[in-house]
């Protein structure tokens, strides 16, 4: 305030000499540094970087709890009944790392390894035993991959100190090879887990990122005839980067899962060396009946399936009977209705599978016995829209390879990438256009009017580049340090900026001033520095003040209204400081209805281009897929995980198993049944 006093006595007087404006850049830095000073010192004591990081570790291994529990209970079915899978070491050619024979998934309560009874450690302890520790899981189809490495993930994260690293699965399918294992992680908590670049790159630098790359095969396009691909090049490539996964000097610790036909066709020409490679056994007769009796509750309409399985443990029934993935299949599909009988008329797991896949739908969406309630969609039309999503995560659209996530934000090319960029381009036009009237309320209609669409022609432009969404995590508010820091930063920040707008604001108040024009001199550098200052001030505390780890495990819909509050802040702080500070200098260089007009087009242009760009593309998009998709998709998406079709994967959603997903992108219609 001193200093635009001064700077504003002196522009009446004559103008400002070297001395004068060194003297009013001078000021303000000063008491920002004074700020600042005051601000560290009273920043309490974190402890060391390691100890810092010892912390993070601790809270991210929180939050991969509550999200991975939050998916195992998904992939149960909405059960907690768990099969306890058996897995065997394979020998593989090569250098391979030391680990137990065989493996179990748990252990009951009281029991452990040499106790008497089984031997075989349960998974969290055969990772602890393996040397290196680096452990490859391959199993069939449907053999409970993901299953199990959930289970390790939860163990681990569980029971850990504070030196261990912390499990964190990622999908392999969204891994671009162009990246290194290390750069992956960094970029997965960042995007997934809403950590902080700084905390990631710590995390991941420290060693306290076990990372558990869940499946390989889904890297690579099968062939024609649906045999793995022997090139696979994503695959090959990120098994090169997994390599040269380094631990000082030792091979790094990992988690890798592949279906094993797809591993197999790796081992001549990429194996992952210093590895131990199990493969999950079938599950069991016993434990296959154990899981069936326990989901139903129906003992006369299963009664002839479990009676003829226990008196035919090795038939074909009960062999592809044998997968985690096929026994809830059929316990979802005739839990409350139809006769499971029917299943042995089919000889063969094909054919199984295509019986229980066409009535998955409907039964996941059926209500159980005495339920009045309706469903809220027809399984028609919920076959037809995942079937839709289904060819999108196939590779069929505009995605270059088969991936697994499905994020709201990035499914706007499914509508077709040029039809959303020109409606999206033709809103944003459209919406700062409509300002236009009041060009003829201002002295100047013809150049007021062409500022209006040429700020409206270039604003539609860049609405046409593709967006990318943000976090705005309003919980870490009660942060004891972030709040200080955040209120620090509101108060430091726009002192800073001030400078610059200071600095801004007085040379073209300098060049104006030898136009001979003082007085637009005077008004054109008090408004820019007063009004750009302490919007930019605002704008870099609300984007780094809150800067912290997370509080919470991110999911879909929770990303989705960070995302859209995060826009709307950056949308109105950016919209209103640009547009008076535009509007307010036309303003007093014009006049006021001028000044108005165009403050508002600013404010409008700027606001909607520096926030609500990825919700705004979102919209788009669903207007541009009324007639594929849900116009209330992220409703949608949330009732298929509910029902059991999808599931929740961090920010993302993905389908309920790999098999479904596949099986819905070959089939655009629902099937008939009788």
């Amino acid at each position: 305030m001193a200093s635009i006093g001064y700077a504003v006595s002196q522009l009446a007087h004559g103008g400002l000499d070297p001395a004068d404006t060194a003297g009013l850049l001078g000021l303000p830095l000063g008491t920002a540094g004074l700020v600042a000073a005051v601000a560290a010192l009273r920043h309490p004591w974190q402890g060391t970087d390691p100890e810092q990081v010892r912390q993070w570790a601790a809270t991210l291994a929180v939050q991969v709890q509550e999200s991975e529990r939050k998916l195992r209970h998904q992939l149960l079915g909405g059960d907690t009944r768990r099969i306890d899978l058996r897995y065997t070491l394979r020998p593989v050619p090569g250098r391979a790392a030391q680990a137990p024979v065989v493996g179990r998934t748990f252990r009951s309560v009281g029991g452990a390894v040499g106790s008497g009874g089984d031997p075989a450690p349960d998974v969290a302890g055969f990772f602890r035993i393996t040397r290196p520790r680096r452990l490859v899981i391959a199993g069939a189809p449907g053999s409970g991959k993901t299953v199990l490495a959930l289970e390790l993930v939860l163990a681990l994260a569980s029971d850990r100190t504070d030196s261990d690293p912390v499990p964190v699965r990622i999908p392999m399918a969204q891994w671009d090879t162009a990246q290194t294992l290390p750069e992956l992680l960094t970029d997965h908590l960042m995007q997934t887990l809403d950590w902080p670049r700084e905390m990631a790159e710590s995390l991941v630098a420290h060693g306290m990122v076990l990372p558990v790359l869940d499946g390989l095969d889904e890297m690579d396009p099968p062939r024609a005839d649906g045999s793995p691909d022997p090139q696979a090049r994503r695959a090959r490539a990120a098994v090169q980067h997994l390599n040269a996964h380094q631990q000082g000097l030792n091979a790094g610790p990992l988690v890798l899962t592949s279906r094993i036909a797809n591993y197999d066709a790796l081992l001549a020409h990429e194996p992952l060396i210093d590895s131990a490679l199990v493969v999950i056994s079938p599950v069991a007769s016993a434990p296959a009946l154990t899981y069936l009796r326990d989901r139903c509750h129906d003992s006369v309409r299963w009664g002839p399936l479990l009676a003829h399985l226990a008196a035919h443990p090795f038939c074909v029934h009960a062999q592809a009977l044998s997968t985690p993935w096929r026994l809830g299949l059929t316990a979802t599909v005739y839990r409350y209705h139809g006769n499971p009988a029917d299943l042995l008329a089919f000889q063969d797991s094909d054919a199984l599978d295509q019986h229980l896949l066409a009535r998955y739908i409907p039964a996941a969406m059926g209500p159980a016995v005495g339920d009045p309630a309706p469903p809220r969609y027809e399984p028609a039309q919920v076959h037809q829209w995942l079937h839709h999503l289904a060819g999108h995560l196939a590779g069929l659209g505009p995605v270059l390879h088969p991936t697994t996530d499905i994020t709201v934000h990035g499914l706007w090319p499914l509508a077709g990438p040029r039809m959303v960029r020109a409606v999206d381009a033709l809103l944003t036009f459209c919406l700062i256009s409509a300002v236009l009237p009041g060009a003829w309320l201002t002295p100047r209609v013809g150049e007021v009017a062409v500022s209006v669409l040429a700020l409206a022609g270039a604003s539609s432009i860049a609405a046409a580049l593709a967006p990318s969404p943000s976090r705005l995590d309003w919980q870490k508010w009660h942060v004891p340090g972030l709040r200080s820091r955040f209120v620090a930063g509101l108060v430091v920040n726009p002192v800073l900026a001030t400078v610059v707008g200071i600095a801004t604001g007085v040379t073209l108040g300098t060049a104006l001033a030898a136009a001979g024009q003082p007085a637009a001199a005077l008004a054109a550098g008090t408004v820019a520095s007063w009004v750009a200052g302490l919007g930019a001030g605002f704008r870099f505390s609300m984007a780094v003040g809150l800067r912290g780890a997370p509080t919470t495990a991110v999911s879909p819909p929770i990303a989705l209204r960070d995302d859209t509050v995060y826009g709307l802040v950056y949308a109105l702080s950016t919209g209103l400081f640009g547009g008076l500070a535009v509007g307010g200098t036309v303003t007093l260089l014009l006049d006021p209805i001028t000044g108005l007009v165009i403050g508002v087009v600013t404010g409008i242009a700027s606001g909607q281009a520096s926030g609500l760009s990825a919700a705004r593309r979102y919209l788009v998009f669903l207007l541009c897929s009324r007639r594929r998709l849900p116009f209330r998709l992220g409703r949608f998406l949330d009732w298929a995980c509910t029902a059991g079709l999808m599931r929740y994967s961090g920010p993302a959603y993905q389908f309920r198993h790999a098999e479904l997903q596949h099986w819905l992108a070959a089939h655009p219609q629902s099937v008939a049944l009788p």
